[in-house]
């Protein structure tokens, strides 16, 4: 009796922590819509004046599964080239913004959006890739009939939204370019190193625990979202952009992504000053040229 009682308790022990250590990562603690506008602005990332003067439309797009993803969609007039921006965890789609501009002066139409569990749009939690690498190949449907089959669509993602594109793109060959920004090369690497480093703890039993409470609350496995993997399967250019200051994901997972790409043009550029997520806002007219040069050596632009 005492042996079930305590097996009981270890069960139920082990429940609890799976959840506690899942959640953090399928329910991030999000910034609102309107805040992102508000900090964006503060931090001058956003010129309001200027933005409010774009012509934009507003897209709402039915996911697959069931919910509503939002975004923005700028039209630039007779430009066939197209870039879809996708924002990091817990934020919005005003962090793309900053981007815009170097796009717009190449005469690129734009698309912006909330990536599921955040912003305007829907979903239950966040999966980093596992269901919304589909809600960016929907986009990319949207854009096809809005532009024309002849469109000459990329994407750019930040942090988790470059992951996001790098798995997006593994699944479609329509995607003629991908800028990612300081992604992750594999989620459960990315994992264990966030557990070490914020609570000290080993990846066993804490991590596996988590790994099976994700699957029971959103079907993620984290083995399955590995961005390293999936360049192996993808042809066309893609640059790799990483803060070399980077102390939330480590600069090395830019360099494993950039030798796992064994086909089609690749570009490395690691800013030494830059943090997470910081490489254009510490660097912004040498990432706009090392940009216009990527796209330029790939006929793009």
């Amino acid at each position: 009796m005492v042996y079930l009682i305590v097996v009981l308790f270890l069960l139920i022990i082990s429940i609890l922590i799976g959840y506690v250590f899942a959640a953090k990562v399928v329910y991030p603690k999000r910034f609102g819509f309107e805040e992102t506008y508000e900090i964006e602005k503060e931090n001058g990332a956003l010129i309001e004046e200027e933005y409010q003067s774009w012509v934009k439309e507003e897209v709402i797009l039915p996911s697959q599964f069931a919910y509503s993803i939002y975004g923005l969609y700028f039209p630039m007039e007779g430009s066939k080239k197209v870039i879809v921006f996708s924002h990091g965890i817990t934020y919005t789609l005003f962090g793309s913004v900053k981007y815009m501009k170097i796009f717009r002066k190449l005469d690129f139409n734009i698309f912006i959006y909330d990536n599921r569990y955040h912003g305007k749009s829907g979903g239950k939690n966040s999966t980093f890739g596992f269901y919304e690498k589909y809600d960016l190949k929907m986009i990319v449907d949207w854009i096809q009939q809005k532009v024309g089959l002849d469109a000459v669509i990329g994407t750019h993602g930040e942090s988790m939204g470059a992951a996001i594109s790098i798995q997006h793109a593994a699944i479609d060959p329509r995607i003629k370019f991908i800028i990612e920004d300081c992604s992750f090369s594999d989620l459960w690497d990315q994992l264990k190193y966030r557990l070490k480093v914020d609570f000290h703890l080993p990846a066993f039993p804490f991590l596996h625990l988590a790994n099976i409470m994700s699957k029971v609350l959103t079907g993620m496995d984290f083995h399955k979202i590995s961005p390293k993997k999936d360049v192996q399967n993808i042809q066309a250019p893609m640059i790799f952009i990483h803060g070399e200051q980077d102390d939330f994901i480590p600069v090395s997972m830019a360099y494993e992504l950039y030798d796992n790409k064994v086909s089609g043009p690749k570009k490395i550029y690691i800013p030494n000053n830059a943090k997470h997520a910081t490489a254009f806002r510490d660097n912004q007219d040498e990432y706009d040229r090392v940009i216009f040069e990527f796209l330029n050596e790939n006929h793009i632009v």
